[in-house]
């Protein structure tokens, strides 16, 4: 199995679905096709089975409602240990420079976004992206436990990602536990210095609870 691969189709999947999906469909549906069998070609092919039989518009209605309209659900993964609070600064940073030292910036995107680091891994810097994951593995574990209580075909992505990493340690899921029943800090600050850019190497631009 190519965790790469993996991570290439979930980094499209979980970005808002537009026509930019109906036309990636074709070359997902051939890259899932030449996983190893395992639980992420699994779940990913459940996911596509899924995007081929609802209308386009139903899937963006879907998309909005789940993670922009739930805090529960978040794409964000330094939200879920730093809610919006100054620790998240710092956090977002560290994020930013480990794209940056695999020769990467974030263009469009928090760099915190699961399918901002999913590209990372796509576009080759995988063992990056696998430390960021494990780094916050309570995050991913909170998302996808969310997901699956609110009933989301978008767990099967998620959990397609998560299949990548070891197995949980106990003191990961006692976190994960916490952090879905409690929430993360609260703590209302500004992001502006870490707002939206997009993904590019940095050789192509010349250097609800």
């Amino acid at each position: 199995m190519s965790d790469r691969a993996v991570h290439l189709a979930a980094s499209v999947l979980l970005s808002y679905p537009d026509e930019r999906l109906a036309g990636a469909l074709p070359l997902l549906e051939a890259t899932v096709a030449e996983l190893e069998p395992g639980e992420p070609a699994r779940r990913l092919a459940a996911f596509l089975g899924h995007v081929a039989v609802t209308p386009p518009a139903e899937l963006a209605e879907h998309y909005v409602a789940t993670f922009d309209l739930k805090r529960r659900c978040c794409l964000y993964l330094t939200y879920y240990t730093c809610g919006d609070t100054r620790r998240r600064g710092m956090a977002l940073l560290r994020f930013k420079q480990a794209y940056q030292a695999a020769g990467f910036e974030v263009v469009g995107e928090l760099p915190d976004h699961l399918g901002v680091v999913c590209e990372l891994s796509g576009r080759g810097a995988t063992h990056v992206a696998l430390r960021l994951l494990r780094e916050h593995r309570a995050g991913l574990e909170t998302l996808l436990r969310a997901l699956r209580e609110e009933g989301s075909p978008y767990a099967e992505v998620v959990a397609a990602v998560r299949a990548t990493l070891p197995p949980p340690t106990e003191r990961e899921r006692r976190a994960a536990l916490r952090l879905a029943e409690e929430g993360p800090p609260v703590e209302e600050v500004g992001l502006e210095p870490y707002g939206h850019e997009a993904f590019v190497p940095v050789q192509a631009r010349g250097g609800s609870w």
